[in-house]
């Protein structure tokens, strides 16, 4: 599993609600609030820590990144690689200390794909949710809001968001894949208030001199 390119398949575990609660107001009314925030952002710059754990296998790895997102547009810096998504064009640059290889990919609208440009919008089609309640983390007073997909054949079945009370932050996210595995996603320091180009999410290559490309479009 590529846990960098924020594609991971979701395990289905085919939990049933009744038909009130596919669609719990109250979840609504969190995810709302949060999907209004973050799309009147006029750019948003966050470190983040993600682990994957998987028992069976022995796997538990933790790791860290940074990532910036305007709109459907978001970019991700990672241990050696750096992702670029203008909303339309994708380049995946793949980072070694002996070579630097750039993929350009068109970006596929259609394709059920968790990114991090999407992941507050991603209740509005094809998943019911529902409010699992109210924690504590780091003295922060969080609800907790559960999306599951709609049809069983999704690639994304279940994701539990994890969003500030008081704020309307999404502080995290957590996500079961379908080979058993967990994936957890932890914003650490957020700057809000970052403006970005929207060049700022394209890929320069007069930066990155003595790349190869590979364009796939």
């Amino acid at each position: 599993m590529n846990l960098k390119k924020f594609i991971p398949l979701i395990l289905c575990l085919g939990v049933i609600f009744s038909a009130h609660a596919q669609k719990d107001p109250k979840a609504k009314a969190i995810l709302d609030a949060v999907s209004k925030k973050y799309q009147s952002l006029d750019g948003l710059k966050a470190t983040f820590e993600y682990t994957f754990i998987h028992e069976r296998d022995g796997i538990n790895q933790t790791n860290t990144g940074e990532v910036a997102v305007k709109g459907d547009k978001y970019r991700l810096n990672l241990d050696d690689q750096e992702i670029y998504n203008n909303g339309k064009t994708s380049w995946t640059l793949i980072k070694s200390d002996s070579y630097k290889e750039v993929t350009i990919s068109d970006v596929d609208t259609d394709f059920d794909e968790l990114t991090p440009s999407n992941i507050y919008n991603l209740y509005k089609k094809g998943y019911n949710y529902r409010l699992l309640g109210d924690r504590t983390i780091n003295s922060r007073s969080v609800q907790e809001v559960e999306l599951t997909a709609e049809k069983k054949g999704s690639q994304i079945q279940r994701v539990k968001i994890m969003v500030d009370k008081s704020t309307n932050d999404l502080i995290g996210w957590e996500m079961h894949d379908n080979t058993g595995g967990l994936l957890q996603y932890k914003f650490k320091d957020v700057d809000s208030k970052v403006k970005l180009n929207d060049s700022y999410f394209a890929f320069d290559k007069t930066k990155h001199p003595g790349v190869e490309v590979i364009d796939l479009r």
